[in-house]
């Protein structure tokens, strides 16, 4: 199996020599962490054993949050932490993806446009939820950035896992949603474009 570190070492000088300048310096500070991690470049400790004199030199990690090799255990305690939060009920998966047409100025402005990519997806499903032919209540989500496709390819968008339901306006009744259901993608999009102008 092909580590994303490796893949840097051959490939991350040419990248850098042909984007490196419209980079953001942390991602290139995260670029130049995996591709040192667990190398000579942080370092390391030697571990002996006394009773049979073997040496054994490891190095040091990164421990930046975004290298796949330091974070992986982060990861799963962060996944296992989220499931916890979790209503025991049905949930739902809704994304929404910038337009490509936005993806050059959101590179380049990533924290404004996240930013409004976030409010106005939230802001369109729940006022659609509280329509009542849907939930007819306020919904709770939890919203998760993709920057990425799996073929590396820049592609910002947002993934949210919401509960079948949701609560009325009182704040004393759940209202389930449809079984199968939450609500529908064309007339949800319409209300995204105009809360994201």
């Amino acid at each position: 199996m092909v580590e994303l570190a490796e893949i840097f070492r051959i490939h991350g000088t040419q990248y850098r020599a042909k984007f490196g300048s419209s980079m953001l310096l942390r991602h290139l500070k995260v670029m130049r962490d995996i591709e040192e991690c667990r190398t000579e470049a942080f370092g390391g400790h030697v571990c002996f054993c006394e009773k049979c004199g073997e040496k054994h030199y490891s190095y040091h990690s990164c421990k930046n949050r975004h290298c796949p090799k330091c974070q992986n255990d982060t990861a799963q305690k962060w996944l296992q932490k989220q499931q916890d939060l979790l209503l025991p009920v049905t949930h739902f998966m809704n994304t929404f993806t910038l337009p490509d047409s936005l993806r050059q100025l959101a590179r380049s402005n990533q924290r404004m446009i996240y930013n409004i990519l976030f409010k106005a997806s939230a802001a369109a499903l729940q006022k659609m939820a509280l329509d009542p032919k849907y939930v007819g209540g306020e919904i709770g989500m939890m919203g998760i950035l993709h920057t990425w496709t799996r073929d590396i390819a820049y592609h910002p968008h947002i993934h949210y896992i919401i509960p079948a339901g949701g609560l009325s306006a009182d704040g004393t009744q759940w209202l389930s949603a449809r079984g199968n259901f939450l609500m529908p993608v064309k007339a949800l999009s319409i209300i995204f474009r105009a809360k994201f102008s």
